[in-house]
């Protein structure tokens, strides 16, 4: 059965400005951005995303705990870190249709943190907010049943990727098959599903945006348990990845410098080519800048050259 939710005008709209959007990050080669700001963005992810479960360990901190320095912080906190750098390093081969996989992620998660870890509740649960029950889940006996269910929803391809996304991340909230780790797990579902579709969801931290208002976040989670429909949730998710690639956008101007061009080459293209396979692929670059490029980058030893002039060819070392 597909879950409950409303084509509305407003998701209408966030469709078509994400769709636009995606289209420019994409003619700016943003998909395949250098390595720098693809470190800074999977450091935001990260913290913003265990900021929201209440973990107090600083960007800086998290920066530290991957160039492998030695941070002072609470012991569960930095084991977090550590676990969902893990997750991250492996997340390319996450199948996201794949329930299997969906628990190996959470196994991977909530390693060492609690007992258990990568399998769904044995008991009842319920969200607490102050003194007042937020949220009732369903019986732990319908917890397999209703996953599978939802599994199986993922693979409906008349579905639009960007509303399906959300649909899961919402319904996974509401079944809350775990007993810890479920907000961690629907946030990184959703940027698996996504990548599917959209590979630059890897390097997109819209969960920086969530945890800078993470009140809109949960009330949006309310409203649409309240409504018995995921309409609400999905407006609130496509607001939030709209804000997330204007965000990137705005902060793209900054030209890729001679070895961050070289790099991304590289790392996109066969290991032998030419200056004009280089060219090619930098349509906005003179044949000075390109001759330069490599010449650099043979000086560097990144790359040997071979032939003269017109035979000229690269390669990677």
């Amino acid at each position: 059965m597909k879950p409950p939710y409303e084509i509305t005008a407003a998701i209408l709209k966030f469709i078509t400005s994400i769709s636009l959007k995606i289209g420019e990050v994409n003619a700016k080669y943003l998909i395949k951005t250098n390595p720098t700001l693809r470190k800074q963005n999977q450091i935001k992810t990260i913290h913003s995303s265990l900021s929201i479960e209440g973990n107090t360990l600083t960007e800086e901190q998290i920066t530290a705990i991957i160039e492998n320095k030695r941070v002072v912080g609470p012991e569960k906190d930095i084991l977090e870190v550590l676990n969902a750098l893990e997750v991250y390093k492996n997340i390319n081969k996450l199948k996201p249709e794949s329930e299997k996989d969906f628990l190996k992620a959470h196994k991977l998660l909530l390693q060492k943190l609690i007992n258990e870890p990568g399998k769904y509740r044995k008991q009842s649960v319920g969200i607490v907010k102050g003194s007042k029950v937020e949220h009732i889940a369903p019986p732990f006996e319908n917890v397999p049943y209703l996953m599978k269910d939802l599994f199986e929803y993922l693979k409906d391809k008349n579905e639009l990727t960007l509303i399906k996304s959300c649909v899961f991340h919402y319904e996974m909230e509401f079944i809350h098959p775990f007993l810890d780790g479920n907000g961690r797990m629907g946030r990184l579902w959703q940027t698996l599903i996504l990548m599917q579709d959209y590979p630059i969801f890897e390097f997109l931290p819209f969960e920086t945006l969530i945890s800078k208002n993470q009140k809109e976040y949960y009330n949006a989670l309310s409203i649409s348990d309240k409504e018995g429909k995921s309409t609400k949730f999905i407006e609130y998710m496509l607001k939030i990845i709209e804000s997330s690639l204007s965000e990137l956008l705005e902060n793209s101007t900054r030209k890729l410098n001679d070895k961050e061009r070289v790099q991304l080459f590289l790392e996109n293209n066969e290991n032998v080519f030419s200056r004009k396979d280089y060219m090619n692929y930098f349509k906005d670059i003179s044949s000075a800048t390109a001759s330069r490029d490599l010449k650099n980058a043979v000086e560097n030893g990144i790359i040997s050259k071979t032939g003269d002039k017109k035979t000229t060819t690269y390669k990677k070392n």
